[in-house]
């Protein structure tokens, strides 16, 4: 959408082609339906590393200020929440109707329902055709389809075999943020228990990543926050390369040094507490049950180790269905910094998901979206 608005402000004739009944159906699920945009803070940093240089020069032609300066003019209102940056009415609605309001002034049309079949290349420029056996010629092409992450709200990968069809490379996509399923009797006894924790993930033993935020227990494992945040090294090593070991380190009790978990501990068992209540006051009462063998040892040192170090042990992440971003997509060495058009195929451009960039949760997703799609816009 924001491609288009940029291609015809650039005196383009610009047609959207949309798969679904109606645009702009994944943004109305961003940021629990509320829109979390974009981020008070953006640069390369939370990014990638093999996609901060593209990024760089994006956020440095069309950043955070050309980003809200962008939106304030489609008369959108906004609010900031912990760095994060939402619609004054916390509706993803409010964030898609102001672009459907300025497509609708440009008169750009929109061809609904048009789902990709083929797309070739010619002297007179491309052939897009549908599975319905419409045809589009056009002289120039923006893929903006996205990655994998909820297929159902239209973005499945199905163009990534169009971007094979011109030569690129595609960075095999899996899933990210994204719940992680563990094996661990600790989940049943938790199950839909929320704690705040410090989590890191582990690959091969080795700590890759670490953040502090809220853990919910499943039934298939663990979610929240905290892993959401650390699922995409997790991810990489499961579905990317199984043979690396993945698992997800946690501190139940970052509030509390282990010298003093342990001195706590020490003084309850020495004043007479029953093991089902040693944790009282310091974790949730479940976790009283759900960590009984242990705390039946009374052994300050033990439990202490176990409580701030508790390592599961990564089966397999959850699907596209769950997963909110992707992790991969076509190799941004082979994109043009400047203007997102391929490298190997003149006038073919791409902006948003489809590239293999992924930044942080807090709207760092959406403003490559917004950034590369304006940007893709300036064909010439």
């Amino acid at each position: 959408m924001v491609a288009a608005i940029s291609a015809k402000r650039a005196k383009n004739t610009i047609i959207i082609l949309e798969r679904l009944p109606s645009i702009g159906k994944k943004l109305l699920a961003c940021g629990g339906g509320r829109c979390n945009f974009l981020n008070d803070k953006i640069d390369e940093s939370y990014y990638n590393l093999s996609a901060r240089s593209l990024v760089k020069s994006a956020f440095s032609r069309f950043g955070k200020i050309e980003i809200l300066r962008f939106f304030e003019e489609l008369g959108l209102h906004h609010y900031c929440e912990q760095g994060r940056i939402f619609p004054v009415t916390n509706q993803a609605s409010s964030v898609l109707k102001v672009l459907e309001i300025e497509i609708k002034r440009l008169s750009i049309p929109i061809e609904i329902g048009f789902e990709v079949a083929d797309i070739v290349s010619s002297r007179e420029g491309f052939l897009v055709s549908s599975s319905a056996n419409k045809k589009i010629i056009c002289d120039n092409i923006i893929l903006a389809a996205g990655g994998r992450s909820y297929p159902a709200l239209g973005s499945d990968g199905s163009c990534y075999k169009f971007c094979r069809s011109f030569g690129h490379r595609i960075i095999e996509a899996v899933p990210s943020a994204v719940p992680i399923e563990i094996s661990d009797k600790a989940c049943h006894f938790l199950q839909g228990q929320k704690i705040f924790v410090c989590a890191k993930s582990l690959i091969d033993g080795k700590i890759n990543s670490e953040t502090r935020g809220e853990l919910l227990f499943t039934k298939y494992g663990l979610s929240g926050t905290a892993i959401l945040d650390i699922s995409q090294d997790l991810s990489v090593a499961l579905n990317r390369k199984p043979r690396l070991s993945a698992q997800v380190l946690v501190d139940f009790a970052p509030f509390l040094d282990e010298a003093d978990l342990k001195s706590e501990l020490s003084s309850r068992i020495k004043a007479g507490f029953e093991p089902l209540d040693l944790l009282c006051g310091i974790l949730p009462n479940k976790f009283g049950s759900a960590f009984l063998d242990l705390l039946k040892s009374k052994d300050p040192g033990k439990i202490t180790t176990e409580l701030k170090h508790k390592i599961f042990k990564a089966l397999r992440t959850r699907g596209w269905n769950e997963a909110e971003f992707t992790c991969g997509g076509v190799d941004t060495s082979q994109i043009s910094e400047k203007s997102l058009e391929s490298k190997l195929k003149k006038k073919l451009y791409f902006c948003g998901e489809i590239l293999d960039v992924e930044g942080r949760r807090g709207g760092y997703n959406l403003a490559w979206a917004f950034s590369s799609g304006f940007i893709a816009g300036l064909t010439e």
